[in-house]
């Protein structure tokens, strides 16, 4: 009966992790591939960033001819928004378009943490009456909004420095969008009206052999760069000014019957929920206990089956939003392997134990990141903040761990986890009520000690271990303490 309850369980769970998977539209029929629209129409947050990072998984696997990013947003994290970049970024194996729409219901802008999305876009468009711009990272305070400390602007300045030169944008409009003590002036050369600074003009006029005259103040200093669609369009940054969406599909030549047009599903929202911090670490910290509690349990039971839902949501959530690699898995069966190890087979805790409890920890921050070593600034505080989490929960679980040994033995619920003999040695009077087990009461093993295995108290068969000492079974033993379900023993 139990083992059917478990089979039943494990079914279900494997049942409504499938449910979170939809099939992409097919649109094989069209010879150039499908056209995805993927829209960023709200605060830039957590939750956006795993709908992207699936929205971009989901592109590349139906092949994409384009990716179109519709921005409409005041801003939002810095962290989030570093991160929508670097995915971003990550796609080599298209061609990516920042569109900010003016469409009914939105704001027309794509300001602060809008705008680095937009420059890490391959190309970007504007409805008429649109704007973008005020980078600078900026956080509330009882004063009213501040910037940001430097090292955080200084962060943001050399991502939009980076985005700017990859794809071909001015990098002088970039910072001044960010940094607010750089001033730009309008050049007007062969190739066009431009925005410089002075140093800029001063290069340009050294390597043309012509003098140029700097036009009208744009951007002064102390104030942070907001361009309109025109202005972007003028000063050669965007590609066009358009007049709605179809306008931008026939610039771009889009066949509209090839349009995958992305919107947030009953399935995102659950992912983004099994993703978060809060519930993420409530499954790691129940899993860590209900793994301990297997371990040091005899055969397999609840406890087992509970850790492995637990996790297994971990990783299938992880998996979902394209975090879980090969190396995640194995570095945590790896951990388990070596906690088994250093349980079962070598007396003591020591570097074995220690390892197997790294790895796992490892493991699960890896799962919470798609990088594995940090390479920007921004990818160290995610890893930090990564660690933090996974501490956290560790701490939380050793804790629950310390609750239950305290109460799980006044516990009728949970009495089954303690082995009991089901029935007295011949030998021994039968009693009403089982004796509780004190310091100095004495047993004899029935199994060896590795250091956990079973002894018998006149008849009551109860799990004991040793302090790492390996003993022999059928060896007198003597309760040196009790720790709550842990029966503490030494020879004698």
């Amino acid at each position: 009966m139990f083992r059917r309850i478990i089979f039943q369980t494990i079914l279900f769970s494997f049942l409504f992790l499938s449910v979170l998977l939809w099939s992409v539209p097919d649109n094989s029929s069209d010879a150039r591939g499908p056209v995805f629209v993927i829209p960023v129409n709200e605060e830039i947050t957590p939750f956006l960033v795993i709908f992207l990072k699936r929205s971009i998984l989901k592109a590349e696997a139906a092949e994409a001819s384009l990716v179109i990013f519709e921005l409409n947003t005041f801003g939002g994290r810095v962290d989030s928004a570093l991160e929508i970049t670097s995915l971003i970024g990550s796609v080599h194996w298209t061609d990516t378009v920042a569109y900010i729409t003016s469409g009914p219901g939105g704001t027309g802008v794509s300001w602060s943490a809008g705008a680095l999305i937009s420059f890490s876009c391959d190309k970007i468009y504007m409805d008429a009456g649109t704007s973008i711009g005020a980078a600078a990272p900026v956080y509330q305070s009882p004063e009213g909004m501040v910037m940001a400390e430097e090292k955080t602007v200084s962060a943001v300045r050399g991502q939009m420095a980076a985005l700017a030169e990859k794809n071909g944008y001015p990098p002088s409009v970039a910072l001044a969008m960010v940094d607010q003590d750089i001033e730009l002036y309008e050049v007007e050369t062969e190739d066009g009206l431009f925005l410089m600074t002075l140093d800029e003009i001063s290069a340009l006029e050294r390597m043309s052999g012509t003098e140029l005259t700097e036009g009208k103040l744009v951007s002064a200093a102390g104030k942070l760069l907001t361009l309109t669609a025109g202005e972007m369009e003028k000063y050669g940054v965007s590609e066009a000014t358009l007049s709605g969406a179809v306008d931008l599909y026939e610039q771009l030549s889009v066949n509209q019957d090839a349009l995958v047009i992305l919107e947030k599903t009953n399935a995102d929202w659950i992912i983004a929920f099994l993703s978060s911090a809060a519930v993420a670490s409530l499954l790691v910290m129940v899993g860590l206990v209900a793994l301990y509690m297997e371990i040091t349990s005899p055969g397999f039971g609840f406890p087992g089956t509970i850790a492995l839902i637990c996790f297994a949501v971990v990783f299938a959530s992880s998996t979902l939003i394209g975090n879980l690699g090969s190396l995640e898995l194995i570095l945590f069966m790896l951990g388990v392997i070596l906690l088994l190890v250093e349980i079962f087979l070598i007396p003591g805790f020591g570097i074995t134990g220690v390892s197997g409890i790294i790895l796992i920890l490892l493991s699960l921050v890896l799962t919470r990141q798609d990088f594995i070593i940090p390479e920007f600034s921004w990818q160290w505080d995610l890893f930090r903040r990564n660690l933090l989490f996974v501490s956290l929960s560790l701490v939380g679980s050793l804790a629950l761990i310390g609750v239950l040994m305290i109460t799980l033995p006044h516990s009728h619920l949970f009495g089954r986890l303690v082995l009991k003999s089901e029935s007295p040695p011949p030998a021994v009077k039968e009693e009403s009520e089982e004796k509780e087990i004190e310091t100095g009461d004495r047993a004899v093993t029935l199994t060896d000690l590795r250091p956990v295995g079973k002894a018998d108290f006149s008849g009551q068969v109860m799990i004991v271990q040793t302090e790492g000492d390996y003993i022999e079974r059928n060896t007198e033993v003597r309760v040196i303490r009790r720790e709550g379900l842990r029966i503490v023993v030494k020879r004698g």
